[in-house]
């Protein structure tokens, strides 16, 4: 329960550390991380998803649901993110509140939340290249674009089962080469990147709301089929769980704070800007898509965009979109692997991961050889299990990290009320417990299997952290414990 005070935490950032993360982001840069991230993994993937299997057209309201719960959670990231603009986000704030053990249990949480959240949109941009590449007669064998643990019909109408999604995989190889270079030239890919997939999204919303037909609306919220978390309103709520993770962009902006040129003013400015623009972008998207199609088209598809347009006679415009989706995807798989290895930097600095993982490059100081490993673990998720499975879990566990920010909140305005706040959470503690109260109801609501994936992630995790961590720890070592 040993903790960290802020001032040590800013020391340890200090510019003058030779093994500091180099400046360069200001905030601009850092609401289109925010928007980059969080722009296509729920819109061109799991809106979909939730809306065939829980939500139906009311699928609108689940975003809304997830993006209220996200408002008061990302004030809280806002708040901590102006007092310790250092990396590690949620991992650190609760290092300097609740301790070394609930920070080792939060960060080891948002290693899992990032690598399936990667591994999500990697899959979902295999599926999407499949389409597109379709289109061109170009068919790239069924059993190279799924994990094992999924199907595919063939024009013939056979049944195949897939061995393992190439292309999913080496996505994720490429963004890691990118990152690997330094964080301000995955900056200027990135926002060339969010501007065309934010036109598409615009254009998709324009072009697709003429052509939308009422009939796909009637039932709005589907009637319950007797089994919980199937339609009606306990769906809208599973809904909101299962989408909730696209909102981790914000996330992905407090662990770029180490390379921020002034964190304690353009932090807050990303978290909620990026929060902002989106929730707006995906309550109209889905209300356009589930108009355009029929839920029950999206079932098992990563590519529900694709669906919707073939139901409409722009289907000119199909291909370009697609394309674009493609591009945009890759700016969310950057940013994933990008926030996840600061994650691993920050953990490793604190001696609870070998040392190797807090080593930055000679030349690009980046931490290159987080990078790798992340990037043979997320390969391989990506590469062998299904969409489904992944989402759920990135869901959970980025539930879990916002609720511990907003209990981090709480207790940092009781222990340290009189520390410096350039920004301040306004209504605590009512905003902070409606987050938690709010995190809490949708984790109630995802489904039991996903419960047991995080129980056994923490598991392995605590198991380390007690053979490791406890031993090597830089925190107790100081100390004498």
């Amino acid at each position: 329960m040993l903790k960290k005070s802020i001032a040590q935490i800013q020391l340890e950032a200090s510019e003058n550390n030779e093994s500091s993360l180099k400046r360069s982001l200001g905030p601009f840069n850092l609401i289109l991380i925010g928007v980059g991230l969080t722009l296509g993994a729920g819109l061109f993937s799991i809106t979909g998803l939730a809306a065939a299997t829980y939500a139906g057209p009311a699928v609108t309201i689940s975003f809304f649901i997830a993006a209220l719960g996200c408002g008061f959670a990302a004030l809280c990231y806002a708040e901590f993110a102006s007092m310790i603009p250092v990396a590690g986000s949620a991992y650190t704030y609760s290092y300097a509140t609740m301790g070394e053990l609930f920070a080792w249990i939060i960060g080891w949480d948002l290693v899992l939340e990032y690598s399936v959240g990667c591994a999500t949109v990697a899959i979902s941009w295999s599926q999407y290249l499949t389409r597109f590449l379709s289109s061109f007669d170009i068919f790239l064998p069924a059993q190279l674009t799924m994990s094992p643990f999924e199907t595919a019909t063939l024009a013939d109408g056979s049944t195949v089962t897939g061995w393992i999604n190439i292309p999913a995989a080496l996505i994720v190889i490429l963004m890691t080469l990118i990152i690997i270079r330094g964080a301000k030239g995955s900056a200027i890919v990135n926002a060339i990147i969010v501007f065309l997939k934010v036109g598409v999204v615009v254009v998709f919303i324009a072009m697709g709301w003429k052509y939308i037909d009422p009939a796909n609306y009637k039932p709005y919220i589907p009637q319950n089929t007797g089994v919980f978390g199937h339609y009606g309103w306990s769906g809208i709520l599973r809904g909101a769980a299962l989408v909730f993770f696209v909102f981790i962009g914000f996330d992905a902006v407090a662990a770029s704070a180490q390379e921020t040129k002034r964190p304690a003013r353009d932090l807050p400015i990303g978290i909620l800007g990026s929060l902002l623009v989106c929730t707006v972008l995906f309550g109209v998207f889905a209300h356009v898509l589930t108009g355009l199609a029929n839920y029950k088209e999206f079932a098992n598809s990563g590519a529900p965009v694709a669906i919707a347009l073939q139901n409409t006679p722009i289907n000119w415009i199909s291909q370009a979109v697609i394309l674009a989706i493609l591009v945009g995807y890759t700016s969310v798989i950057l940013i994933d692997l990008m926030a996840q290895s600061r994650m691993f930097y920050s953990i490793s600095r604190d001696g609870l991961l070998p040392k190797i993982f807090s080593e930055v490059h000679p030349k690009f100081k980046t931490p290159y050889k987080s990078n790798i490993l992340l990037c043979a673990f997320i390969a391989l998720f990506a590469a062998f299990v299904p969409m489904r499975v992944v989402g759920e879990m990135t869901s959970i566990g980025t539930l879990l990290a916002f609720l511990m920010v907003c209990v981090g909140i709480l207790i940092l305005r009781k222990t340290n009320p009189d520390a410096h706040r350039p920004f301040r959470v306004p209504l605590v503690p009512l905003i902070p417990l409606l987050g938690i109260i709010t995190c809490l109801v949708m984790m109630v609501f995802l489904p039991a299997d996903t419960w047991i994936r995080l129980v056994v992630w923490l598991a392995i995790g605590l198991a380390i952290y007690f053979r490791y961590g406890t031993k090597n720890s830089v925190i107790r070592k100081s100390l004498g414990k």
